[in-house]
Order: structure tokens, then sequence, then C-alpha cells
């Protein structure tokens, strides 16, 4: 398929975004707001599903509408509509300027004295980003679509032993528009596609069944990301039916203490739980503590907490191409950026919105307010959260032939953490047992288990840059109501000394 210049989808730009944002600001204004932002969105996402290479599902839905957010008297107010008329546009801002009001009184009334305050921020006037894609997927018939969904299940089940494929692709378009009061106004465009196909095994004598998944991982790409080279699906397809095999019949894991390499496939996961909402300022200052809890890692301990050993290095970032948190500007006009969260081992870091920032002494805002539709406000959203590699790290195979007793695990699957992003729990597509620096084949039910910062402490290695990978979900939940954020978490292989592992059969009581 050809390849056509990046552009603002023009059906999104006929729409009156800047007739509706000087409507609702200039009611906003009027009405003695003393900050004001305005937000048109439309999210489209699509998705396609095939059992056994037969069609399941499919959808096709897309989110149009706008949003008012305002500071008033020092409090927030909010509110959101969908007819995009001038006169509507206004009344929304009337309304978020009315509960604004309400707000504060609500505040006076429980002798509270903090205001919402917001850290300064540039004004970027008429700025347009678009993110890095070649082939937009919803430019892509869906007959080719289900049809390279079929193929590739075809594949698996041709494969002995595989009695099941399941496969389904996820896509999105998200066009925002933004402008505020001081000055700001911004047009993006996101793209994002998540492939994924899982192929069954039974086996006939015992009844036993396991499954395996491929480890491709959801990006900030388009269709080329299944076609062109993005991505050796033809290699993993080949291999996922033998893997499976192996899995199938491996003995059960012994619990114990095992040196442990992980592979980017799994690593970032952990790095997502432990880390990435760990270090969300707003959760560290409990102010966000409803869904998913707080954090260990509270703000008096900015600059000391040792998070980590010195090898562990890790970044926030808005920036990374093909990042699925990678944006242009976030929802309160701040400008992406990229900065250190752990350095050396030690906590240096959050990730901000305008008011935590201001809340805290920050100087700015790194970029970090997101709304995953127009019917929600803005909270504090994750970046790109990654593990720096070691600029001349060791290979994969060389992090394993430096362990003499462990296990080298391989893709996501279950995972558990506390409501303080401390004690947890991840296990695994595949682990291998390590015996004198030598892969000895699969091991089954394994578990690996830790605290955080017991965890990162024991971290002996990280990979090279060639160990490098980009992960990551479509799926982040934050937030009541609830809120779903694309994230990315780039890491190399690393290596843990003497973590413990569970057998997970023998833990249910099942073995």
């Amino acid at each position: 398929m050809p390849v056509t210049p990046r552009s603002i989808d023009e059906t999104f730009l006929a729409l009156p975004l800047h007739a509706l944002a000087d409507a609702a600001l200039a009611r906003a204004r009027a009405l003695g707001a003393a900050h004001a932002d305005f937000r048109l969105e439309r999210v489209r996402s699509a998705s396609w599903r095939l059992r056994d290479a037969r069609p399941s599902e499919a959808s096709d839905t897309t989110d149009l509408g706008y949003a008012v957010r305002v500071v008033h008297n020092g409090a927030w107010g909010f509110a959101s509509g969908v007819d995009l008329t001038m006169d509507a546009a206004a009344r929304v801002a009337g309304r978020a300027v009315a509960m604004a009001k309400l707000s504060a009184k609500v505040i006076e009334a429980a002798g509270a004295t903090e205001r919402v305050e917001l850290a300064d921020e540039p004004a970027y006037p008429d700025r347009t980003w678009i993110s890095s894609y070649e082939i937009n997927p919803f430019d892509v018939p869906d007959a080719d679509k289900t049809g390279l969904l079929a193929d590739w299940s075809a594949r698996l089940l041709a494969a002995p032993g595989v009695a099941h494929a399941d496969a389904s692709l996820l896509t999105v378009q998200e066009n925002k528009f933004y402008a505020d009061t001081a000055g700001t106004g911004t047009t993006q465009q996101r793209v994002r596609v998540q492939p994924q196909l899982t192929a069954v095994a039974v086996d006939p004598a015992t009844g036993e069944f396991d499954s395996m998944r491929t480890l491709a991982p959801p990006v900030g790409r388009g269709w080329e990301y299944l076609t062109d080279g993005g991505y050796d699906w033809d290699a993993e397809l080949a291999r996922m039916p033998d893997h499976l095999a192996e899995k199938l019949r491996a003995p059960g894991v012994e619990p114990g203490r095992y040196d442990l390499v992980v592979d980017p496939s799994n690593l970032w996961l952990t790095i997502h739980e432990s880390i990435g909402h760990a270090t969300e300022l707003d959760r560290a200052l409990g102010y966000e503590a409803a869904y998913a809890g707080t954090s260990f890692a509270t703000f008096d301990q900015l600059g000391t907490l040792a998070y980590g050993s010195e090898v562990m290095n890790v970044t926030g970032d808005r920036t990374a191409e093909h990042g699925l948190a990678t944006i242009g500007y976030d929802d309160e006009g701040v400008a992406a950026q990229s900065w250190d969260l752990i350095r050396n081992g030690t906590l240096v870091g959050y990730q901000l919105d305008r008011r935590t920032a201001a809340l805290t002494g920050f100087p700015r805002s790194n970029g970090c307010a997101f709304a995953d539709s127009p019917a929600h406000v803005p909270v504090q959203r994750m970046a790109n959260v990654s593990l720096q590699p070691a600029p001349k790290g060791p290979s994969t195979r060389d992090l394993i032939s430096g362990v003499e007793h462990g296990i080298y695990v391989v893709g996501d699957r279950s995972w558990s953490i506390d409501m303080q992003r401390y004690n947890f729990q991840f296990t695994q597509q595949r682990a291998y047992l390590i015996r004198d620096g030598q892969l000895c084949g699969q091991l089954r039910d394994v578990a690996y288990q830790g605290s955080t910062t017991e965890f990162w402490g024991s971290m002996a290695a990280v990979g090279g840059p060639g160990t490098y990978v980009l992960g990551g979900a479509f799926n982040c939940g934050k937030a009541q109501p609830g809120q779903i954020a694309a994230v990315s978490h780039g890491c190399p292989a690393a290596m843990f000394r003497s973590v413990n592992i569970l057998n997970t059969s023998g833990e249910s009581g099942r073995s």
C-alpha cells in the first residue's frame, strides 16, 4: 500500500474548532475565570477478532465532544457537551464556572485553605503535531485486516499440537484540539495499533492445556507495523507452536531463590506497576487513592529514596518515537518533555501536571495531564516510563552466561501488586531454567515475587542498547470515574540476584 504524507484528518479540521473555543473561552472570561481551557476530541476505535481463523467480533465506534475546564476563585470547574454550536459551547463554559463556584463554597465550608494554582507554561499558538506512522490503519480496507489475521491464524492451526488460535487487532485514531485563555492552541493526531495472536494446545492424554501469546507490543505506529518490517511476525508465528509444545510438557519449578534474567517483553510490566504508577505525584501526595491506591515513594523521599541499584536509570518521556504515551502537547497545553525519574538508583523526579507541579514547588509541569474522552476531566497520567540500557552493556546471551543457577523469563502474563505499589508478584509466557550459564529447557508455574526496592536493588546488570525494546499496553486504568490510557515502557534485558520464585500450582494447592 502506498505511503501518503501524514496530515491532520480533513474531516476533523472541518469541525468549527476555533469558533467553539472562542465562544467558550470568552464566556469563561466574562464570568471571571482566572484560567479556562477548551478541548475538543474525536476518538475512533475499531477492532476485529477471529477465533480459529473465522470472524468472531468486530466494532467501529467514534466518541466526539468537547469540554471546558476553569479555575474560578481558586477552585476547579468542569463541564462537557456534544452540541457543536457557539451558544452551546458558551453554555458549557457557564456550567463549568457554576461548578467552580459551588466547589469553592464546599471548600470554604470545610475550612480548607488550599487554592488551585497552576505552574507556568509558555503559550504555544497555532501548533500542530502528528504521531509517527506511515499508513493510517483506517485507510486500509477491513477485508485486508481480517484477511491478514485469518492467514496468521491458519498458520498456527496448521502446526502440530495447536488446537485453537485467537487473533485480534485494535486500532485507534485520536484527534484533539486544545485552546486556553493564555493563548495556546494545538491540533494533534495520534494513531496506534495492537495486533495479538494466541495459540492454545491441549494434551489429549491428560486434558492439560496451556496457551502462548505473541510478544509483539502495541505501538504508536500504523498498518506498516503488521506488514512492512515493523515486526518479524513470520518468525514469531513459526516459533510459537514449538514453544507451546515444550511448555505443555515442562516440569514445574522448584520454589526458592534464583538469579533472574528478565526479557523486556516481561520487564516492561514490572516497570509499569512498580515504577510508573509509584512515581505519579498525585499518588505520592495522596490525592489519588481510589483506583489502585497511593504510593510508597512519598514526596518527602525525593532525592533520598534508594529505589534500586546504581545501574538503575529510569526516565519519564512524552517524546519517544512510536511511544503510546507520546504527544506533542498534553491536555493542559504543556509541551512534551523527557526527564529523569530515577538516577543511579535514587528517586529524583515525578510525573507532574500543572497543579501538582505548583503545589510542590516544581517550576513547570512535565506534561502528564490527559483525559481519555471529551466527557472526562484531565488527570495526571503516566508518561512512557523506561529503564535505560547501559551504553556498552551486555547482550541477553551474555547476561544469561553470567548466571549459575537461575531462570530466564519471557513475555508478560498475570500480575499482582499492593495499594502502595510495593509488594508484587509477576508471571510470564515462558520461563527457562539456567544452569551454569546455559538455558536448560522450560519450566512451568513460575512466578517471581518481591518488594519494589528489594527487587530493583537486586538488579546487578542491565543489557546494552541492542536488547532494548519498547513494550506497553492500551489499557492503563486510573481515576474515578475510570479512565483508560495507552502507555509504553522501554527497557533492556536485565539480571537480578537472588529473587524469590514461587510455584503457582503449589501455592494454589493444585500440585
